[in-house]
């Protein structure tokens, strides 16, 4: 980002573009397992995605709007998106030559080939004519096409394959939808020849793999259908032949001003995403001119808007492929979660958790005891009621069963759903009306903002009356991604955290004003508030000599406030180190500025989720867990938690993660003054040191001290072993 070298503001487009580029240079490094590079590069293809149809497709609305909004760095909407696509174009490349150069090559010597029809075997060929007429024929259809208003409407991101045929053959299509086209336009196909696209079902798989007699030998869903056009276009002589597909803009915001029924309207916006307009064509480069243009006046786009891709499209779907049974020397060693001993099997939860607060750090840890605690609460008699929020939660999640049930057995249960979470709108609604046919009471967030909190309260009838017990996490309640993401869970029964979590959760539901919070800060409330007044006292720290510093990890940092206020302290002399996974905004290291800030970022096999926020704050050391980032969207229009770590022994494995992410020298990259990220250099003095790797192993250790706390392993000394 050479062009940020002068401002004090990196892009938040661009820095996010940085960040994709990361992911797909862990798909480039030969250190990592041949099958791990694979589902990197899927990543970034499918971050790539929603990055071009929700951040693209905003920006288009804005430059389409005429109005002067500019970004933090003074950019307007035109601007910004003129440097987005030269980064994409380029990102585009990159990817093809990852895969074309470095990965099939090397998956090649591993016995794991992409075939193409000249590689084909004739038995192949056979298998595949045989696939093609029993499965694929019937599957799609083809479409016949002029363009213009009778261009059919093609969901977002759907491969298709555009062929250009020679007009008067004997059969057409039944469907056909050619109409006349302009004798003027010098760039139109010839009279003689027409288009036909087949769009290829969503049901099907991509890769489709092929008998072999050793190894795994694999062909895409295109090349097969290219292979046997000649059937599916009957009697017609074909041109050419090219995949294509359409990004359509997924930035449809839900107009909630006198809207009655949120439901409702969440699935008009749903329905109207999947025919939005089209933000990005991306075609083949083996396709003509005329195919181009015809494409391109089809779906309305600028010639700057189409990206032409050397190889494979829509490189998510290798996903499948970095999942391929067998070769578990291509993939990482497995990471099984280790259990929490403080909730071993049998263990009394409700017990555990009012001996002392109990910190579980996923997925080093498992995510049963958070699964347990809300079963348990619905199949305890003593439980009374449940007050939960739903984000994001997994396709067959046991915790909406462990809701449903408890609401059965005539249980108290309150539900936020979020129902305007991107791309899981659809199955919260489908949970949101479960919830509501089993009894439960369902409330569909808040009017103009997102519940992204983590929370739920079980609140129990005891011998000493009634007591709270409370789950606050760093990470959505869904057992799939608690395996891929890292994230903390804290359980507590604090009476005041208990109430603070109580009036805040009422508040949302009854759309009013909670009571002061004591111990929780809450966005929109004043969590903002907080923060700033945390960095305050570090600052007038430091500017009585004394010591101050702020350690935070984040997903993300583009809130000019916050930034400003950092700088502010950087210049006071409090030092800071900042863990970004993805979006950062400020520009560390530059002299008279932010000399005293430092910024990492770790990409590894699991996704960086947890926020932790460490302020000196005079020596007491506070500690903090959040669901909100450092962004304007999360402080101001999202309602987010972020709870104090108080019990000494969760206390110092908070912040021993945060130790450990700025000892990572094998995934951590660096974000330079200007504006540049570079890996983190390794000493050889001092090892090795992979921050994921160290957390696994710790977890393991306390696993292993609590379950044998007297094995005592004696370590023999090497002659020679630095020491």
């Amino acid at each position: 980002m050479k062009n940020q070298k002068t401002k004090k503001y990196i892009n938040r487009e661009l820095s996010w573009l940085a960040f994709n580029q990361r992911v797909l240079d862990r798909a480039m490094m030969d250190d990592v397992p041949l099958l791990e590079r694979v589902k990197f590069l899927a990543i970034s293809a499918s971050n790539l995605d929603e990055f071009l149809s929700v951040r693209v497709g905003g920006l288009e609305i804005v430059r389409r709007s005429d109005t002067a909004i500019t970004d933090i760095c003074g950019m307007s909407a035109s601007e910004q998106l003129d440097k987005i696509r030269d980064r994409v174009n380029q990102m585009n490349q990159d990817q093809a030559k990852c895969l074309a150069e470095k990965l099939e090559p090397q998956l090649s010597e591993k016995s794991i080939v992409r075939m193409r029809e000249k590689d084909l075997s004739d038995t192949q060929i056979d298998y595949l004519r045989n696939l093609f007429q029993e499965e694929l024929l019937s599957t799609i259809a083809p479409v016949a096409v002029s363009g213009g208003d009778e261009f059919p409407l093609l969901t977002g991101s759907r491969l298709c394959l555009c062929v250009r045929i020679k007009n008067g053959s004997q059969l057409k299509p039944v469907n056909d939808q050619s109409g006349s086209t302009s004798e003027a336009d010098p760039k139109l196909p010839e009279p003689d020849s027409r288009f036909v696209l087949v769009p290829l079902g969503r049901s099907l798989p991509r890769l489709l793999t092929i008998p072999a007699d050793q190894g795994f030998q694999y062909i895409l869903l295109e090349d097969v259908v290219e292979l046997f056009l000649s059937e599916l276009l009957e009697d017609q002589k074909i041109i050419e032949a090219a995949p294509f597909r359409v990004i359509r803009n997924n930035d449809l915001a839900l107009e909630e001003d006198g809207l009655a029924d949120l439901l409702s309207g969440m699935q008009e916006v749903l329905a109207a995403r999947r025919y939005s307009q089209c933000v990005r064509l991306e075609l083949a480069t083996e396709a003509s001119d005329e195919m181009r243009h015809f494409l391109r006046k089809a779906v309305d786009v600028e010639q700057d808007q189409v990206g032409s891709i050397s190889g494979p499209l829509a490189l998510a779907d290798y996903f499948a492929l970095a999942g391929i049974q067998g070769f578990n020397d291509l993939k990482d060693p497995a990471w099984p979660a280790h259990a929490a001993p403080e909730f071993e099997r049998g263990a009394d939860m409700f017990k555990t958790i009012a001996g002392a607060d109990q910190l579980l750090f996923h997925p080093y840890q498992s995510y049963d005891p958070v699964v347990q605690f809300i079963n348990d609460a619905a199949d305890d008699p003593k439980v009374i009621a449940i007050k939960q929020t739903l984000y994001r939660a997994s396709k067959n999640s046991k915790i909406v069963e462990a809701l449903e049930r408890a609401a059965g057995k005539g249980k108290h249960v309150s539900v936020i759903v979020e129902l305007k979470a991107r791309f899981d709108e659809a199955r919260n609604i489908e949970w949101a009306q479960r919830l509501e046919h089993a009894g439960a009471d369902v409330i569909y967030g808040v009017r103009g903002l997102k519940t992204h909190a983590k929370l739920c309260i079980v609140v129990r009838r005891e011998a000493v009356g009634i007591r709270r017990y409370v789950h606050f996490g760093t990470g959505n309640y869904n057992e799939s991604t608690s395996r891929l993401y890292t994230d903390f869970s804290l359980f507590t029964c604090d009476d005041q955290l208990g109430m603070d979590a109580v009036h805040l959760f009422n508040a949302i539901t009854g759309l009013s004003v909670p009571q002061t919070l004591v111990k929780l800060a809450a966005a929109p409330i004043n969590l903002r508030e907080r923060l700033m007044e945390l960095i305050q006292v570090e600052i007038e720290n430091a500017q009585q000599g004394a010591e101050a510093w702020i350690t935070a990890k984040v997903n993300s940092l583009s809130d000019k406030q916050l930034i400003d206020a950092l700088y502010k302290a950087s210049q006071a002399g409090v030092k800071i180190r900042l863990n970004v996974r993805g979006i950062c905004c400020l520009v560390p290291g530059k002299k008279g500025l932010s000399e005293n800030i430092e910024v990492v970022s770790i990409v590894d096999r699991l996704l960086e989720h947890a926020r932790v926020f460490h302020f000196h704050h005079g020596g007491e050391e506070l500690a903090f867990l959040a669901s909100a980032d450092w962004m304007s969207r999360n402080l101001n229009k999202r309602v987010e938690l972020m709870v104090p770590v108080e019990d000494p022994d969760c206390k110092l494995r908070v912040l021993d993660s945060l130790r450990a992410c700025f000892s990572d020298n094998v995934s951590a990259f660096k974000l330079n003054s200007d504006g540049d990220y570079q890996e983190v250099t390794r000493k050889r003095k001092k090892g090795l040191k992979r921050s994921q790797e160290i957390l696994y192993r710790e977890a393991g250790d306390r696993y292993a001290a609590h379950t044998n706390p007297r094995t005592t392993v004696f370590q023999p000394h090497v002659a020679g072993e630095e020491q």
